[in-house]
């Protein structure tokens, strides 16, 4: 009775045990273990993920390396392009569990730097009634008119004492940043670049990283000023910071909350913000990251209209494609709870649309699966097709392991020229 309802359920029937046959003599300890297929699985979660996977199919979860996502852009069924981007807005802000009253910025300059070729303030500003977030604004010099902006979303790379300071250059840096640098930006910091090109351009410490970050009791002798910090101290404050990446996640868990939410809405924010700016031509912004910074431009662009070029870098897969091996290759931040019930990570992308999205993707990237990135780009590009506006996606492979070279800094930084300049037309 027990394998029927199981069958009929897709759930993996309970193994039965051979008949009974009593152990004669004095108890001798626990009994053997029951017997269990010991196979290689090739999985994270090895077996469970066999049971794991049919608990999600049988709940409406899409299977395993399937795609069955209800809300998936289909131009055949979906009524319009626009409903498909407003209902998948509001299924994202619902998967949040966090809907934080909009404020007035209020922005503070703590310190401005006035170089040759851009003006650099650190500053200050709310995007929650809870948090007043701490960010760099550069400022080419030299304007005569608004400008174009970008909102630059720094990284993750396991490097939590340092947020915003990832993508600039500021002449002196602290070692650790010039390693971080080097080895994710090939030594030169994406702001710096930027601003350097013409745009006015932000970037905040997501929440956790940075000037956000945690600080325990325990610490506190320390100091906070991380001038101060030697390299071996980053390290080992670092990792202090990342064991508590799983009490944040639990803790938001049990209020209802999460950590993605928080990082989106802060981003939203910050675009409250920057066109508030007067050297801002709010009708020219475009979003850019790699890696955790692709993950938040990814969600930037889906749910803010006013970014009108989105370019994600180094984080696009199916999410089938990684439940076997590539879930502990990412951070907690990276899940939002319930959302893949419905949409897929190629799904959020398309809501993008009709705004332009470029994905650049590494293609000896040890974070995702290839066929994922493979498949992701496919679907993305066959769904602005569909939509009639092919011209507007662009995906893009690198023959290169998880990094933003110059190389394809420049591809991005030149396609954004393009459609920026674009959308003034």
């Amino acid at each position: 009775m027990l394998g029927a309802a199981a069958a009929a359920s897709g759930l993996p029937a309970p193994t039965r045990a051979a008949s009974l046959q009593a152990r004669p003599g004095a108890d001798g300890g626990p009994p053997p273990d029951i017997v269990r297929p010991t196979a290689p699985r090739q999985a994270d979660l090895g077996a469970n993920l066999d049971v794991v996977s049919a608990i999600g199919r049988h709940a409406g979860a899409p299977a395993l390396g399937e795609r069955r996502f209800p809300r998936a852009y289909d131009a055949a069924r979906t009524p319009s392009l626009e409903t498909f981007t407003a209902r998948t807005r509001a299924t994202i802000l619902g998967a949040y569990g966090y809907f934080p009253a909009a404020v007035d910025p209020e922005p503070e300059v703590l310190d401005r730097y006035e170089g040759p070729d851009f003006i650099r303030e650190k500053l200050l500003f709310s995007t929650t009634p809870f948090f007043r977030v701490p960010a760099y604004v550069h400022i080419p010099r030299g304007l005569t008119k608004p400008a174009p902006a970008i909102v630059d979303l720094h990284s993750h790379g396991g490097m939590f004492l340092f947020g915003k300071e990832k993508v600039i250059d500021f002449g002196r840096n602290h070692p650790a940043m010039t390693r971080y640098h080097a080895g994710n930006y090939a030594s030169r910091p994406t702001t710096t670049a930027l601003v350097r090109r013409g745009y006015v351009v932000i970037t905040i410490d997501a929440f956790m990283f940075g000037e956000r970050r945690v600080m325990l009791d325990d610490n506190l002798t320390e100091g906070w000023e991380r001038g101060r910090y030697s390299e071996d101290d980053v390290t080992r404050l670092n990792r202090i910071c990342q064991a508590r990446e799983s009490t944040l996640a639990k803790t938001l868990t049990a209020l209802g909350l999460s950590w993605p939410g928080i990082v989106a809405w802060d981003d939203i924010r910050t675009v409250d913000y920057l066109v508030s700016r007067p050297e801002v031509d709010a009708s020219r912004i475009a979003c850019v990251g790699v890696s955790f910074g692709g993950w938040r431009s990814l969600f930037l662009g889906a749910l803010e209209p006013r970014i009108r070029a989105t370019c994600v870098v180094g984080f696009m897969s199916t999410i089938g494609s990684m439940l076997r091996r590539h879930v502990d290759t990412h951070s907690w931040v990276h899940f939002v709870p319930n959302l893949h019930r419905v949409l897929d990570l190629p799904d959020v992308a398309t809501a993008i649309a009709p705004r332009a999205l470029l994905v650049q993707q590494c293609r000896r990237d040890g974070l995702f699966p290839l066929e994922g990135m493979e498949t992701a780009i496919r679907q993305i590009g066959e769904a602005y097709q569909a939509a009639g506006l092919p011209e507007q996606f662009s995906g893009r492979f690198h023959d290169v392991p998880h990094e933003f070279n110059v190389q394809m800094q420049d591809e991005a930084f030149a396609w954004i020229d393009a459609h920026l300049q674009r959308a003034t037309d």
